[in-house]
Formats: structure tokens, C-alpha cells, sequence
């Protein structure tokens, strides 16, 4: 007989055969074009498994959208270095933000493109994450403007373009015909540091 933990661990081994068949049809079809049915069929299930799992399809886009979110998070903390000096430190974040949304170029364009799916409450705690993003990548542009290293007059026009520039990359970005992640995303991060006018290094 199965013990607890090993029906636990094959409970989430089934959600994560779900949520990466999720990824994959919502990448092909696009949520509203995906059935449950196309779900359980790529996930090797029946369509009434799924909902032992998940309560929704919804549900499904929520799940991702708040792993990505909190992954995104995640690299901002492992890559936003006070200690630099501002050049440096816009430009080591921005570089792993646009490596991020270049390699993860999938999931990034469900979790960011499909927000309008998610139901008002799954939407509202989305919404917080992201304008946590927000707020930490506009936090390293006004520490680098109060310390006269940046003189762009404008913060919060120029952090929504820089953020919105590297979000785009899961848009377009494809590895077959697209720069290689690295090369982008030091693009990107040069890019930055002539939107904010940083002083030269």
C-alpha cells in the first residue's frame, strides 16, 4: 500500500505534467483557443482527471502566471546588487531580466500576455507582483539619478519603457532565428544605460 508521501508526490507530479501541458497549449492555441480536452490529451489524462488536480483552466493560467511572476522576482533579488556602483547595477539586472525573459521566452509570453484571462481576484494578486517588479526596477533608475550618475528627467516614463522593452523579447524571441540569449540581453542592458543617461563608464 502507498504510503502518504508517496501519493503526495505523485499528486504533484501529476500538477506539473499539468501546468507544462498547459504551457505548451497555451503557447500553440492560446488560452481561449485551449480546451480542457486538450489539456488532459496532452498531459496523458482524461479531461475529468484534470479537474481532481485543478478546479479550472483558469486556475491553470493562475498557477503559472504566479510562478513566473515570483521567478521574475526571484532573479531581480539574485541580480539587484546596491553595492555597485549605478551603471553596473542597472546594467547586471537589466541584463538578467532580458536573459530571463529570452530563455523562459514561453511561459514569459503566457504569464504576460494572457493576464486578461485570470479572473478579477487571481488578476489583483498578479497585479501586485508585478508592480512590485515595477517598483525595484524604478527604485536602482532614482538611485542612480540622487547620486547624479543618471540624468534622465523622466523615471517613470523611462522604467515603464525599459521594462516593457525586455518584456516584449517573450513576444518575438524564438532561439532558431533570434540573437543568442546572452548577446540580447547585453543589448538590452546597454540599451538601458542610454535610456537613464547614465554618465559614461
Amino acid at each position: 500500500m502507498e504510503n502518504v508521501t508517496e501519493i503526495a508526490s505523485k499528486a504533484q507530479q501529476t500538477r506539473t505534467r499539468l501546468l507544462n501541458a498547459a504551457v505548451e497549449a497555451f503557447a500553440e492555441r492560446g488560452f481561449h483557443g485551449t480546451t480542457t480536452r486538450d489539456l488532459a490529451t496532452a498531459a496523458g489524462m482524461s479531461p475529468a482527471a484534470v479537474y481532481v488536480h485543478y478546479p479550472s483552466k483558469e486556475h491553470l493560467l493562475y498557477e503559472l502566471s504566479l510562478a513566473g511572476h515570483q521567478k521574475t522576482l526571484a532573479e531581480i533579488n539574485a541580480n539587484d546588487d546596491p553595492a555597485l556602483g549605478s551603471a553596473a547595477r542597472l546594467h547586471r539586472l537589466i541584463y538578467a531580466f532580458a536573459l530571463h525573459h529570452a530563455l523562459d521566452h514561453t511561459t514569459a509570453r503566457i504569464v504576460n500576455y494572457e493576464l486578461a484571462s485570470l479572473s478579477p481576484e487571481h488578476f489583483a494578486q498578479i497585479r501586485e507582483l508585478r508592480r512590485e517588479i515595477t517598483r525595484r526596477v524604478r527604485t536602482v533608475i532614482e538611485d542612480g539619478v540622487a547620486a547624479g550618475d543618471f540624468h534622465t528627467a523622466d523615471v517613470q516614463t523611462v522604467n515603464l519603457a525599459i521594462l516593457s522593452m525586455n518584456i516584449d523579447i517573450a513576444r518575438w524571441y524564438s532561439a532558431p532565428g533570434s540573437p543568442a540569449p546572452e548577446a540580447l540581453a547585453r543589448s538590452y542592458a546597454d540599451l538601458a544605460l542610454l535610456m537613464v543617461q547614465a554618465d559614461p563608464v
